[in-house]
């Protein structure tokens, strides 16, 4: 299966980015754009949607 990957919107283009695939059931696959053919990380769905509304509300922001 070709799987076809996307940077995160918040990467801003710089060099330490994610990447995720779309389109899998109940999974959310994860990489690091520096490194395509290391190890790829699968989220339950339902823990990825809430950890990217956390980042999108800046619970992560720095204090």
């Amino acid at each position: 299966m070709d799987t076809t990957w996307r940077k995160s919107s918040y990467s801003g283009g710089g060099g330490e980015c994610v990447e995720v695939a779309d389109g899998f059931t109940g999974v959310q696959p994860v990489r690091d754009s520096k490194d395509p053919d290391g190890p790829v990380l699968l989220f339950p769905s339902p823990a990825w949607r809430a950890f990217v509304t956390a980042v999108s509300a800046g619970e992560f922001d720095a204090r």
